[in-house]
């Protein structure tokens, strides 16, 4: 997902803010569908459901999670058994 452009946006009362209609139409959103809004540490991230799930998909592409896990579960038995 690369940033190809910067809009300057204004947050209003009660947070809200407008989503520029050049985003909306490069992204295909509509008024009133649902975003995923992610709070990162680089900062708000916001998509539509699936652009969030591929990007989620994108994120953990190569990656074992069930050895991650195991991984993971085994240390914390071994720290707790010492």
């Amino acid at each position: 997902m690369a940033a190809n452009e910067t809009h300057a946006i204004a947050l209003g009362d009660r947070g809200r803010f407008v989503v520029p209609a050049a985003v909306r139409e490069r992204h295909g959103w509509t008024s009133g569908q649902a975003l995923v809004a992610l709070d990162t540490d680089a900062g708000l991230l916001v998509m539509s459901a699936d652009e969030a799930l591929n990007w989620l998909r994108s994120r953990l592409e190569g990656r074992d999670l069930v050895a991650e896990l195991l991984t993971a579960r085994r240390a914390d038995h071994e720290r707790e058994t010492a």
